[in-house]
């Protein structure tokens, strides 16, 4: 994948969001542990949004059991299943016994290997040797969003996806716009060419931020970093990335291309401290698309400010705002307005993932969640450095951020000073 061009590149696979392939019935079940009608669930990465993902696979799919857990953690391991056992009730059969519950950091094989389907929640940076196993081992998965934080962890998982099509593997991405009835119906409108050729837009997400954990007594640095995996780019690749992504993918998935270049603006003023690590508070990109389209994306965390996460896009007949499900016209007349019922994508995407497997279809969509991962490090890139980034720069850039491999024993990428300050990026001092 190393050298490859932008247009080779975003030839490679088509923009559509489901991706369906259709398997021959006899496919059906062939991949099932032990060759029962039961699937089999391992959760790997026990945060919130694993345990939120893993209630909504055990959900999704009256036959489905969760056997295995895996955490660099004992406590996220212990609180998720004791939640995810609440939720249900008794109404689910849990099987988690002691001896699947796997912690440390290469618990994610064992987990891995027991089911037929896995759910990759860990901080992002884990995300494509995670992947990698799991393709490589046969299993249909669900991944969150972003799936790498460096551009070396999107070739890995570029390679791993071209060969889960091989193999006919179910692949979910937690970009679950793509899921959402609203934002199906504005794309619907979109590609029908009702607001014409896009021309530009603006995408945000802007917010106080997140959660802060304070170090403790007797913590490595190590631990301390993964505890506070938010604010270390190794592991979450700054805020552009983790969450900005949704509206950039947004702006991707509407114009049906991926940048040419970036560039833009960023810095840390408000959320500044030892304990936010070394992202930026800010961001401000120009993503340039090769039809002249320009979209303007923002995020920010800072306490006190305007909050605003939609997208809004304007083109040569008109325009649309996600945040209410509008479209205008060129004279601001509203012709179209989504009112249905709220359907949760979240769930959704899930329902769809099991479906298809069940049904011996095929979901794809680790290329386009690999390629939007992509577009959000390429506006890191500009930002860190003040210079225009172009998309081949990004694609095949010499970084990692993350190691192939981490033991506890290891010294995190990133190291404080003497004083606990880490290192922060300088644009125009900062490097490609």
């Amino acid at each position: 994948m190393k050298n490859r061009s932008r247009r080779d590149f975003c030839k490679s696979a088509a923009l559509t969001t489901g991706g369906l392939l259709t398997l021959p019935a006899t496919m059906q079940g062939k991949m099932f542990v032990g060759g029962s009608d039961k699937l089999k669930l391992a959760l790997v990465g026990c945060g919130g949004r694993g345990t939120g993902a893993a209630v909504q696979a055990l959900t999704a799919d009256a036959d489905v059991e969760l056997v295995a857990m895996a955490d660099a953690f004992e406590d996220r391991l212990e609180g998720s299943l004791g939640a995810i056992q609440e939720h249900f009730d008794g109404e689910k059969t849990i099987n988690v016994p002691e001896k699947n519950r796997y912690v440390g950091l290469d618990g994610y094989r064992h987990a891995i290997d027991q089911a037929d389907v896995v759910i990759l929640a860990t901080p992002p940076g884990f995300r494509p040797t995670h992947f990698e196993y799991a393709i490589a081992n046969d299993k249909h998965v669900f991944m969150e969003k972003p799936v790498a934080t460096d551009a070396y962890g999107v070739r890995k998982v570029l390679a791993s996806a071209k060969i889960a099509k091989e193999k006919k593997l179910n692949v979910v991405v937690g970009l679950q716009r793509h899921y959402e009835d609203k934002y199906l119906a504005l794309y619907d409108k979109v590609k029908n060419g009702d607001i014409g050729q896009i021309t530009s837009g603006q995408v945000y997400w802007n917010s106080a931020g997140v959660w802060v954990r304070a170090r403790q007594a007797g913590q490595s640095e190590l631990e301390y970093q993964m505890r506070n995996w938010y604010y270390f780019n190794w592991l979450c690749g700054d805020h552009i990335l983790e969450q900005h992504i949704h509206n950039i993918d947004v702006a991707n998935w509407f114009i049906g291309d991926y940048p040419v270049s970036a560039q833009g603006m960023g810095g840390r003023q408000v959320r500044n401290g030892k304990d936010h690590g070394e992202i930026f508070d800010h961001h401000f990109v120009e993503f340039t698309y090769a039809s002249g389209a320009v979209i303007a994306s923002q995020c920010r965390h800072q306490p006190g400010t305007m909050s605003r996460v939609n997208e809004v896009l304007q083109g040569t007949k008109g325009s649309i705002n996600t945040g209410p499900g509008e479209m205008k016209d060129l004279g601001g007349k509203t012709t179209f307005k989504y009112d249905k019922e709220y359907v949760n994508p979240y769930q959704v995407e899930h329902d769809r993932l099991f479906a298809s497997i069940r049904n011996g279809e095929v979901i794809s969509n680790a290329e386009y969640g690999a390629k939007s991962t992509l577009t959000a490090i390429m506006g890191r890139m500009a930002t860190y450095t003040g210079q225009v980034i172009t998309w081949d720069q990004a694609l095949n850039a010499d970084q990692q951020l993350m190691p192939d491999e981490l033991t506890w024993n290891d010294t995190p990428p990133t190291t404080p000073d003497a004083n606990g300050n880490y290192p922060i990026p300088t644009p125009g001092v900062t490097k490609v």
